[in-house]
């Protein structure tokens, strides 16, 4: 454990969700103002996306082919080209419009939706530290959800991305060593029988796809839509 990468320490199982238990966790912390525009879907949808266009691509956005930029930019486009999963649907919204019409096509047309996203209520400039679960752990109606990332490219990226297998959804109370306060959001995917055997998750957790769930916690830069819920008289 104490020659994982940081950014990895992010997973844990349900038996660590309780009051009290200390887990180390990262979470990043950037300034919003570093993080890439988002382009209109027209501007977007004029710019080529795929890994056969990066020398046009590098051209265009004048990136030498050897830069920290064009490595980010090449290792985007091929995690965004990889295939869905088995039960997963998948994209890397150019827009913020395509980005909610994904959820739309995952959730119906019709269906009011709810943001969700980890929030830091006092935080220090420490991105890894023990944090300790304050409250018992709420548990969140999410009969679907879709989870959206940035990824390092020139303009912003959402990779949004949808699994028909089980989740739980809760929020989760920390408090950091440092003095941090964070309201978290976790979701523990209950099926893991099809991802990768080269999934962080299996290493830090010291599991093989498929023997168990595997719970995380969301940066604050996540979107996590979920329907919102319906009232019945």
């Amino acid at each position: 454990m104490n020659h994982m990468d940081p950014s990895t320490m992010v997973f844990f199982t349900l038996k660590d969700l309780k009051i009290g238990e200390t887990m180390p966790i990262y979470f990043r912390k950037r300034d919003p103002s570093a993080y890439p525009q988002a382009l209109p879907r027209e501007e977007a949808d004029s710019i080529p996306f795929s890994l056969k266009q990066l020398p046009y691509l590098l051209q265009f956005f004048s990136f030498s082919d050897d830069s920290p930029l064009a490595k980010a930019m090449e290792g985007t486009l091929n995690h965004c080209e990889v295939p869905p999963i088995e039960g997963e649907t998948k994209i890397c919204a150019t827009s913020l419009e395509s980005m909610l019409d994904f959820v739309h096509g995952t959730f119906g047309l019709e269906t009011k939706f709810q943001v969700l996203s980890t929030k830091f209520l006092a935080k220090s400039a420490t991105i890894f530290q023990n944090y300790t679960i304050l409250q018992v752990p709420k548990p969140m109606v999410a009969p679907k959800m879709v989870a959206c990332h940035i990824m390092p490219y020139p303009y912003a990226i959402f990779y949004c991305h949808s699994q028909m297998t089980e989740n739980k959804l809760f929020g989760v109370s920390l408090g950091g060593d440092n003095g941090d306060r964070v309201e978290a959001v976790a979701v523990c995917h209950m099926d893991t029988s099809h991802w990768s055997r080269d999934h962080a998750s299996f290493r830090v957790l010291g599991i093989e796809p498929g023997s168990s769930h595997v719970c995380h916690f969301f940066q604050a830069d996540n979107i996590v839509y979920i329907p919102a819920p319906t009232y019945h008289d």
